[in-house]
């Protein structure tokens, strides 16, 4: 008797563990967004700004200076800039033409807004140096190709941007390029990019 009473007061016990191992199943669904592309210039611009505009590298991993040509860098804001390359320009127009001992250049420059507003590139510039034995190029815009720093980009969208120089042939062909923006923020950083002109 005694025997019957012990075990039918631990059936409910039974019955209420096993129901506790039900629900500590996890059933949420995981988030659509966790496999979103945030490299694919092509995607949805609106899921781009939802997942990926607050993607920024932290401070300490990025270098101002001594960035090779293709390496980026990324402003506070969640603009990144990158030199793609740099070209000796021969692509003249009929009403342009070289000058002794100079060397015409283009420099190719990427722009991506990982931010959430947009950014206006006019206030980009850049300084153009040489980097072996000194030299600074004067600034200048050959037509032909030309698409230089200016208007907005919005978030989500990546532009190629050009900027023209002349360098004095004494200088070489291995260049400085520092990228400055137009801002209140005494503290805003000018990246450094290094890299040697081509022949196109």
């Amino acid at each position: 008797m005694i025997a019957a009473v012990i075990l039918a007061a631990t059936l409910p016990l039974t019955a209420c563990s096993g129901d506790d191992s039900d629900s500590s199943k996890d059933t949420t669904p995981k988030a659509a967004g966790e496999s979103f592309d945030c490299d694919n210039p092509n995607g949805d611009q609106a899921s781009w700004v939802e997942h990926c505009a607050d993607k920024k590298p932290a401070p300490a991993e990025q270098a101002s200076t001594g960035l090779a040509f293709g390496k980026s860098y990324t402003w506070p804001d969640g603009l990144r800039v990158s030199v793609v390359d740099a070209h000796v320009f021969t692509n003249y127009t009929e009403f342009e033409e070289p000058e002794k001992d100079k060397t015409d250049f283009r420099v190719r420059l990427k722009l991506t807004n990982t931010g959430k507003s947009t950014v206006k590139l006019d206030g980009l510039s850049t300084i153009i140096e040489g980097a072996t034995n000194g030299g600074e190029a004067a600034s200048t815009e050959f037509e032909n190709g030309s698409n230089p720093l200016e208007g907005r980009l919005a978030p989500g969208v990546t532009v190629t941007k050009t900027d023209d120089g002349v360098l004095g042939t004494r200088y070489g062909k291995k260049i400085v390029v520092t990228v400055q923006r137009a801002s209140e923020n005494f503290d805003l950083e000018f990246p450094e990019f290094t890299g040697s002109m081509q022949w196109a």
